[in-house]
């Protein structure tokens, strides 16, 4: 509210006639003629206007924040992998170079998460909570289908709000299950999925070298190089590949978490063969010491400690 309050006053117009407009001379229905449930639409007429008023004043109103991510899965002969990349931003800043974004729900379960990065910690830390009190409750492995739609369920509740979208992937009795999740609870079952801001330069790999029954390892290439598609040709994605391979039960199970499985912006070998000019590098000593004084007296007050207590 704060920034919607900014921009209003830097267009001339103040708070009470924000509020008058909101509630006087524009398109509403009657209060007693609007529906009980579901969606109602009839304030965006109001809030069309409101937005024109504002504007011609000048400002404008707050915009949302969008945030940059490249995740992807895929479903090979075994199992599922899935892979992200690891850049968070904030804006246009670089917040931290190493995100991880595959989120654990359950030992078959995992969901790679993009959007605002709490959003979907805590969703997923949410989720990952009922999926063990329902394992406790039953007796029994989480099943997939229960994961997507708890989460569902929660996303559709927010209508949006809660900006998480998710890949999220596992292997039960069932066999192996791929979904994506939009932030409004809409989902989808499909083979090989990508999400976030790099999404469709990771499918353009998906399109080109995807096939079915693959082996883990031309799955993890193709997972790999389409995250590195989403690095190289996004700014919002960046910094490493994370990789998880969730297997099937018939196979032996098991789930493996590759974090920094591939680093193709290493720099280290970069800044090891690169030798600074000598120009720049002052050594020590070379500054000359004109005085050097130092009086703890004056700074220091000292007194003798008080008596122990005896007991």
């Amino acid at each position: 509210q704060g920034s919607k309050g900014r921009s209003i006053e830097a267009s001339g117009t103040t708070m009470a006639q924000f509020n008058d407009m909101s509630s006087s001379g524009l398109e509403q229905l009657p209060t007693g003629e609007r529906p009980r449930g579901g969606f109602a639409f009839d304030l965006c007429s109001r809030d069309q206007q409101i937005g024109t008023s504002i504007a011609a004043g000048g400002g404008r109103l707050p915009q949302a924040m969008k945030t940059g991510t490249t995740i992807v899965g895929v479903i090979y002969k075994d199992g599922v992998v899935l892979g992200a990349d690891t850049r968070a931003t904030g804006g246009t800043e670089v917040c931290d170079k190493n995100c991880e974004k595959i989120h654990y729900l359950s030992d078959n379960i995992y969901c790679c998460g993009a959007g605002t990065a709490a959003d979907t910690e805590k969703t997923t830390e949410m989720i990952s909570s009922q999926l063990e009190l329902h394992r406790l409750n039953t007796g029994m492995q989480s099943r997939v289908v229960t994961a997507v739609t708890l989460l569902k369920r929660m996303l559709f509740r927010y209508q949006g709000h809660v900006s998480a979208a998710l890949v999220l992937g596992g292997c039960d009795v069932n066999g192996s299950h791929l979904y994506h999740i939009y932030p409004h609870g809409s989902t989808g079952k499909l083979p090989y999925v990508t999400m976030g801001s790099g999404s469709l330069a990771a499918m353009s790999v998906f399109e080109t070298d995807w096939k079915e029954d693959m082996e883990e390892a031309e799955a993890i290439e193709v997972v790999k190089q389409a995250i590195r598609a989403g690095i190289f040709n996004d700014l919002g994605s960046g910094s490493n590949v994370d990789v998880t391979v969730i297997r099937k039960p018939e196979v032996g199970g098991g789930t493996t978490v590759m974090r920094g499985f591939d680093t193709p912006n290493e720099v280290a070998d970069l800044r090891a063969g690169y030798t600074r000019p000598k120009a720049i590098v002052v050594p020590r000593g070379a500054t000359a010491v004109l005085s050097k004084e130092v009086s703890l007296s004056e700074l220091v007050t000292v007194e003798d400690a008080p008596e122990p207590m005896a007991f």
